[in-house]
């Protein structure tokens, strides 16, 4: 499978950190935020890899990211020119899924738990797969309900009167069909083609599934100051807690086998002084 990251909009609930970069280079404590989306994927065993941002912040990603060589990923990139919705990201990727199934995750999005990624990852057959998170307001979010056995009962853009707690995070995964369907797409009130609109094409024709996260995961959107501060607060509670850093790529590559331990020595050697490669150094042994 493989897996595409929209790092585009404008980022303007940001603003104005925003006029400084993109939202998804934004630090979260320690790392890039476009670091914890990357992890997502790469845990799940995913290592091709696109990328798609605004035609001013895509440089700025293939200077931090590069190829992926270093993890023992394949990263490539395509412009979105104007913010044209998450559905749209679908469209640019086109030809990097070709019949491939593919996952999308936004790039301000951050889980922390088991998921369950990997195990859809492993398993794909064929339609589309959304998650559902408990949330206090589900108004301001897409809402899923679904039966116990993860049957799709409904979905709703930031509904008045939810028909459940579920908020639908950052992550799909889709089969090919997901290219032909964004296409007869129409674009909303606001000009994008919505998410929603291509999940309901699959809830549809009976093809979407959903799994609800527990309480032993965590769900962090990123998007605002608020936000971008909690889940700063939340990493670095995390990682002083627990000894362990959150989305180490280095680390999760080498754990992932992607990368061996001669492979990660390298790339750990060629990093400046700091207390990011004196962890990297303890614990990967390098």
């Amino acid at each position: 499978m493989r897996g595409m990251m929209l790092a585009g909009g404008a980022g303007t609930r940001l603003f104005p950190l925003s006029q400084v970069s993109s939202k998804q280079l934004q630090a979260v404590y320690d790392k890039p935020m476009i670091y914890y989306p990357l992890a997502t994927l790469m845990t799940a065993g995913i290592r091709e890899i696109h990328l798609i941002s605004s035609p001013a912040d895509l440089p700025i990603f293939e200077r931090v990211l590069g190829d992926g060589q270093q993890w023992g990923i394949s990263l490539s990139y395509s412009v979105q020119p104007n913010p044209g919705g998450i559905a749209e990201a679908v469209l640019i990727g086109e030809e990097f899924v070709g019949d491939q199934p593919f996952s999308l995750i936004l790039g301000d999005n951050i889980f922390h738990g088991p998921i369950g990624l990997d195990i859809e990852v492993a398993g794909f057959v064929s339609g589309a797969v959304i998650w559902g998170y408990p949330v206090e307001d589900p108004q301001r979010y897409g809402v899923v309900e679904i039966d116990s056995s993860g049957s799709v009962l409904s979905i709703e853009e930031k509904p008045n009167n939810p028909r459940s707690d579920l908020a639908v995070p950052g992550l799909y995964v889709y089969d090919d069909t997901a290219v032909s369907r964004a296409k007869e797409l129409a674009p909303s009130d606001r000009g994008e083609l919505e998410i929603t609109d291509l999940n309901m094409s699959f809830l549809v024709d009976g093809e979407l599934r959903a799994a609800s996260l527990g309480r032993d995961t965590t769900w962090l959107d990123s998007g605002t100051h608020e936000s971008l501060l909690e889940s700063s607060n939340f990493v670095a509670s995390v990682e002083k807690e627990n000894g362990y850093k959150v989305a180490c790529l280095e680390e999760v590559a080498f754990k992932m086998g992607f990368v061996s331990d001669k492979e990660v020595a390298r790339t750990i050697d060629s990093m400046p002084l700091s207390p990011y490669r004196t962890y990297c150094e303890r614990a990967i042994g390098g």
